[in-house]
């Protein structure tokens, strides 16, 4: 498996890190005090064709597989990890999973306008009481012939008061578990949806987050994507791809905290020595070192294995499980590698540590990727594509 970059790709991932440097993070400080979603940088990326990995070129794709998403996702992600988001809200989230289920209609209107930055994606399937449990969701379709009467609560949307549009997971048959959820392209402007921002999160500041609810919302029936009562398995494959996303986002911010950790041991002075001089701070950086490194090539891997259609779930949730692992260690070792230092706001080590957490949660719990894992590793399940 040979992991060496192509000119394009090299070309690629410096686009991504200048675009990073020059346009992301000169607001990260302001937009994470305010915790400010800032529409100018969401566009210009949808201009430089990120939101176009994996997506057919008549539908406005880049030509572009995941790999060259991963690279991309990584240097945004280490500059500032809120903005990692809109690749799984635009392309790996709404777009791909359109792309593979929806009708031709539903493909040529909604894809361009995701991959284009158009429409604002989301994808909602958490609920203020259900969480893994996607086949216990209680948010309720009823068949009302003409159409589906919605109601409901979602919660932790990314993009949540932004969106146009979205994937929206909900239950149209409510005894029947998994083979009664069903998958819509959710339009929010239609009556009945109420927005709430979350404001009092521990960290990805600057990514939208909210509460939904749906009071007796009328839902067109053209609006489903598949079949009704089988988007459990759409919504398993699409958390297959953008869970390589918040793995690759987790790559990013790793890189980031190794960075920033080598700077600081090279520069600050104890007892007359740079510490990086000392045995117990080069055990950290060494640690980091390998962590971020193994980290890298499960992600790539994994992305190397999507490319050519070969089985990936096993190693999808390896690159996502242990990214958590490494990201809230090595965050937390960098916290104290900076000293007193390390708990101001002087420096980004606190930022680390608060976005590294959510990486144990979102896209399925580091519980649910061990027993993915583990289960395909026994061949107890299939290691599907």
């Amino acid at each position: 498996m040979n992991f060496a970059l192509t000119d394009e790709q090299k070309m690629l991932q410096e686009m991504a890190r200048d675009f990073a440097e020059n346009e992301i993070k000169p607001y990260v400080e302001e937009d994470e005090k305010n915790q400010h979603w800032r529409r100018e940088i969401f566009e210009k990326m949808a201009e430089l064709g990120f939101f176009g990995f994996c997506i057919d070129e008549k539908y406005g794709g880049n030509g572009m597989g995941f790999l060259e998403g991963v690279l991309v996702i990584e240097q945004i992600a280490k500059v500032h990890t809120s903005w990692r988001m809109p690749f799984n809200m635009q392309c790996w989230g709404p777009a791909l999973t359109i792309q593979k289920f929806g009708t031709e209609e539903q493909k040529k209107h909604y894809i361009p306008k995701f991959v284009s930055g158009e429409y604002v994606g989301s994808f909602a399937m958490t609920e203020p009481d259900v969480g893994s449990d996607v086949a216990g969701m209680k948010c309720r379709a009823e068949d009302k012939g003409d159409y589906f009467l919605l109601n409901g609560t979602k919660m932790w949307i990314t993009n949540g008061t932004v969106c146009d549009h979205g994937l929206l997971y909900v239950k149209t048959d409510k005894d029947a578990g998994a083979r009664g959820v069903t998958c819509l392209i959710m339009d929010y402007s239609l009556p009945g949806i109420t927005r709430r921002k979350i404001h009092d999160k521990v960290g990805l500041l600057a990514s939208d987050t909210a509460e939904i609810t749906f009071e007796d919302v009328k839902v067109p029936k053209e609006l489903v994507l598949g079949k009704v009562n089988e988007g459990f398995g759409i919504c398993m494959t699409q958390l297959n791809a953008t869970r390589l996303g918040c793995a690759a986002g987790a790559l990013g911010l790793s890189g980031a905290i190794l960075e920033a950790s080598i700077k600081y041991a090279t520069e600050r002075s104890q007892f007359g020595q740079l510490i990086g001089r000392y045995q117990l701070i080069q055990q950290q950086i060494a640690e980091m070192k390998m962590n971020h490194d193994a980290l890298k090539y499960l992600v790539y891997q994994a992305a190397w294995l999507k490319d050519r259609g070969l089985p990936n779930t096993m190693e999808t949730s390896m690159a996502k499980l242990f990214g958590a692992k490494v990201v809230v260690h090595d965050a937390n070792e960098c916290m104290k590698l900076f000293g007193s230092f390390g708990y101001s706001e002087e420096y980004p080590c606190g930022r680390f540590l608060r976005d590294s957490k959510q990486f144990e949660t979102l896209e399925g719990t580091s519980n649910m990727h061990t027993m993915i894992i583990a289960n395909a590793a026994l061949g107890f399940a299939p290691n599907r594509v």
